[in-house]
């Protein structure tokens, strides 16, 4: 199932040329490819979808002023990418198992991440602050574009555990340059392993425009791997809902790989230590701050009677919570002692390690010791 490519004056960032249910004014229409995929949804859901949208853009707010205060050493904001996240990661299954990149705070928050969750590995505390067993979703990559090779790692463990699991590589426009993922798509379909490529073309690739690697839209590529792909608009989120239903059905019916897409725009800066302004313009920012994945679901529900005062109190009201949680996990964070880092690198002992931790230690000895009430 490929949405048609065809060539046009500016082929990377065509954002015309894309799978789509929700125009940027909210209004519902249809897509022959992606309709049945969503013929369930209901008001509730759409609602569901706005409210997990709200929140995540909360905590993504609260992120950023944390790292601003000190509180963070960094953190990657997602502002924009909302409906990419939400869409795609509210379609899995509870046992289906995401591999996600660092931006991919929604994707943690969706698969059942608590605010400490958010904020803990970002200010230096833990290596990762969930076990992703319990989630099913691996700690959030640095390394661009690693987590595609072990996305189909796990999927084909499952092929020979025999389940219909499926795992999902989420990777941006710039990882898609990268070895990692051609590695990780050769062997998707060598092995018709049950995998999903989540690429979220947000335009950017920290400060280079996506047409610097891409002179065809990202999803043409994935058919010279053998892998059926789709375009979609990322700022939709019931498009990118729908559009990872028909990839999960493809991989649990023993189909092998699918590859979505997800034309969308990062509003931020790549990481809080960026500054965007140096290479892209205001205008450019303004037109798809135009495209908001949160305003058009608010249109489409409020055209259909179902966005009242309650609803928009309580969800209003479950994001200050959510706010207020992820704040204070932040600030009440008890750091560790420096030796700590060393603890559970491997689940038995290992004389390199233990050399490793001796050598820290001398390290640490050669420091004089706070004064009392320093």
């Amino acid at each position: 199932m490929t949405h048609t490519l065809t060539p046009t004056a500016d082929l990377a960032t065509d954002i015309e040329d894309v799978a789509r249910l929700l125009t940027p004014d909210g209004e519902r229409i249809a897509d022959p490819e992606l309709d049945r995929w969503v013929a369930d949804v209901d008001a509730a859901t759409l609602r569901g979808l706005y409210r997990d949208m709200v929140l995540l853009r909360r905590i993504d707010t609260e992120g950023v002023a944390l790292q601003r205060q000190g509180q963070l050493g960094l953190w990657p904001p997602c502002q924009g990418q909302e409906a990419t996240q939400i869409g795609t990661a509210r379609a899995l299954r509870a046992d289906d198992f995401a591999f996600p990149s660092y931006r991919e705070t929604g994707v943690v928050y969706a698969r059942g991440g608590k605010p400490a969750d958010f904020v803990l590995a970002w200010r230096g505390e833990e290596h990762s602050t969930y076990n992703p067993y319990d989630i099913n979703t691996a700690t959030q990559q640095i390394i661009i574009g690693a987590q595609a090779l072990h996305a189909v790692g796990y999927a084909m463990g499952v092929q020979r555990d025999g389940t219909d699991q499926v795992s999902v590589a989420y990777f941006g426009d710039g990882a898609s340059s990268q070895g990692d993922v051609n590695e990780a798509m050769v062997f998707a379909s060598s092995f018709r392993a049950p995998v999903v490529f989540v690429c979220t073309n947000n335009q950017w690739a920290i400060s280079e425009p996506v047409t610097v690697q891409a002179k065809f839209p990202i999803a043409g590529r994935a058919p010279g791997f053998g892998i059926p792909s789709m375009r979609v608009d990322g700022n939709d989120v019931l498009a990118c809902f729908a559009a990872m239903r028909w990839a999960l059905d493809n991989a649990r019916r023993g189909n092998g790989p699918a590859f979505i897409e997800a034309v969308t725009y990062r509003m931020g800066p790549h990481t809080t230590s960026d500054d965007p302004t140096r290479y892209r313009d205001k205008e450019e920012v303004e037109k798809w701050r135009r495209r908001d994945p949160i305003a058009r679901v608010e249109a489409l529900l409020r055209s259909r009677g179902e966005f009242d005062e309650a609803f928009v109190a309580s969800v209003e009201a479950d994001a200050d919570a959510l706010a207020a949680a992820v704040r204070e996990a932040a600030m009440t964070a008890k750091t560790r002692d420096p030796l700590t880092v060393l603890d559970n690198v491997y689940a038995e002992p290992h004389s390199g390690l233990a050399e490793q931790r001796e050598r820290f230690s001398a390290y640490l000895d050669g420091f004089a010791p706070a004064a009392e009430g320093v």
